[in-house]
């Protein structure tokens, strides 16, 4: 399979097609080898139009929905990022080609594992990947002037909009177990302001500002 001209086919007809302008975005999106962060029996499905599984019940997102995602954080090249959900670490790499530094933080050790290792091998060295709750961000590391959560949040993680710069993006699935809107947060002097991006569907944040929170009464 020719995996270049399949991401090339994928740029055009699924992310330019809707309405992804950003050449930096696109170009990323160009350059990132989907087809590894998936396992060998699904390589030839890595570029269409769907997400894919990654195991530990997650999942690679939509090729136009990691796009898209990227092109709200509106990054020019130095700034520093915070990933919640690092996953198979495909949007990781995209933003990896398109800011200064990316902090990500998976929930799941042997994924955390898989991602850093596949990161590093692609030459990936402005990425940070640890285990623990997302929910909570990355306080070490903070202020970040974009953040980015790959999985459905109930609420607004407290700590997340705390650990935003002002003038920094926040963009992240809010709704239901079933439905979720993409919302981006632009954090100004005067508090959160907030625009809906569309409807979506990602799997849940598990976490203290999580699914497990809410469950649990927090």
């Amino acid at each position: 399979m020719d995996y270049a001209a399949a991401r090339a086919r994928m740029v055009e007809d699924q992310i330019q097609a809707r309405g992804v302008r950003g050449e930096r975005v696109l170009e990323a999106m160009r350059r990132v080898p989907r087809h590894l962060f998936v396992t060998e029996t699904l390589r030839e499905r890595a570029y269409d139009d769907t997400p894919l599984p990654i195991g530990d019940r997650q999942t690679i997102s939509q090729p136009y929905i990691v796009a898209l995602m990227a092109e709200a954080l509106e990054l020019d090249g130095g700034e520093r990022i915070l990933e919640v959900g690092t996953g198979s670490g495909y949007e990781a790499a995209v933003l990896a080609e398109l800011c200064g530094e990316l902090y990500s933080v998976e929930r799941i050790p042997a994924l955390a594992e898989r991602a850093t290792e596949l990161l590093e091998s692609l030459g990936y060295r402005n990425v940070h990947v640890r285990v623990g709750d997302g929910s909570l961000g990355w306080s070490q590391a903070a202020p970040f002037l974009g953040v980015v959560v790959s999985a459905a949040a109930p609420r607004i993680p407290r700590p997340l909009v705390e650990q935003l710069a002002t003038g920094g993006r926040l963009v992240l699935p809010l709704g239901e177990e079933e439905s979720q809107t993409l919302v981006r947060l632009r954090k100004t002097g005067e508090g959160l302001r907030e625009e809906c991006l569309g409807e979506c569907r990602f799997v849940k944040l598990i976490g203290t500002y999580g699914w497990m929170g809410r469950e649990e009464g927090q």
